[in-house]
């Protein structure tokens, strides 16, 4: 539990868990925070300074598998809906990080949130931003067909078509009843990390290097989080390549725009998320 001490008190919130049980696991789902929070090591320097929970989401509804159509994102966004609104009641926090790649609820997280003056984080959201501000176009590294369009709504909601040069599909899909047996990302994770050849990354270099050649790219980001754990590994295969393109990932992101927030003093706009009852409001909302 946050105990007030620090500037930083965050509770960071995973998209859904499954159950031990599940053949199709992806993280692990007992154990210490630092355990449980998909490569913690990679983000571990950016909560020094933050008193920080975890927690694990709602329990996945639809199955034992990790989300990845819009039936799926929606359903896991609802369920994650009702840990925000205690999150705020409970007077803990001052940011709320929400884990997970394809960000189910962020915007409804926001809309609870801000009446509370608490900023929320999203990692699709918090990538393009940072992004946009370091190149004029970026490129999405993702994983599946169907992931990729749900992420191409996202491009649209967050107004970055004109800045997203491409989303790239590495075809490397979650484990699910339809891939049984075939590789995945936590196996591919777990082959470099040995240093042995993992044909995921080779496929997120080989579109990486296409998204900059070809589309215009000159930032990198990732799709699903389940991919974010290639970041080092691309950003040094890039660096050899001699291309100087940054290459972000999403809980990184997401967890240092809440300390910009926080440290700001901000959080959503009122005219954006506006209460049930708002002090003012507007006649005409134009485009």
């Amino acid at each position: 539990m946050a105990d007030g001490r620090h500037n930083y008190r965050f509770l960071l919130i995973q998209p859904f868990h499954l159950p031990p049980t599940s053949r199709y696991l992806l993280r692990e789902v007992e154990g210490t925070k630092d355990a449980r929070m998909v490569n913690y090591k990679d983000v571990a320097h950016l909560l020094e300074d933050v008193e920080w929970d975890l927690d694990p989401g709602p329990l996945a509804p639809y199955g034992d598998w990790p989300v990845e159509t819009r039936e799926e994102f929606c359903l896991v966004a609802a369920g994650r809906l009702p840990i925000v609104r205690k999150a705020c009641r409970s007077g803990n926090y001052n940011a709320i990080v929400l884990l997970g790649g394809g960000e189910p609820g962020f915007l409804e997280s926001r809309e609870i949130a801000r009446p509370y003056g608490i900023p929320v984080t999203a990692c699709a959201f918090s990538q393009m931003h940072v992004a946009a501000m370091l190149g004029n176009k970026f490129s999405v590294i993702d994983l599946a067909e169907n992931h990729n369009m749900y992420y191409y709504n996202l491009v649209v909601q967050h107004r970055f078509t004109e800045r997203c040069a491409s989303i790239r599909n590495i075809n490397f899909p979650l484990p699910r009843p339809p891939y049984a047996g075939e590789p995945h990302p936590r196996e591919e994770k777990e082959k470099a990390l040995r240093g042995e050849r993992s044909g995921m990354l080779e496929a997120a270099v080989s579109e990486a290097v296409a998204a900059i050649e070809e589309d215009g790219a000159e930032v990198i980001i990732f799709g699903c989080s389940a991919n974010f754990w290639m970041r080092p590994f691309l950003q040094q295969r890039l660096d050899a390549m001699g291309w100087e393109v940054p290459v972000l990932e999403g809980f990184g992101c997401a967890i240092t725009l809440a300390k910009a927030m926080v440290d700001l003093g901000v959080d959503a706009s009122g005219l954006t998320f506006p209460t049930e009852r708002p002090k003012k409001w507007r006649r005409k909302k134009v485009f």
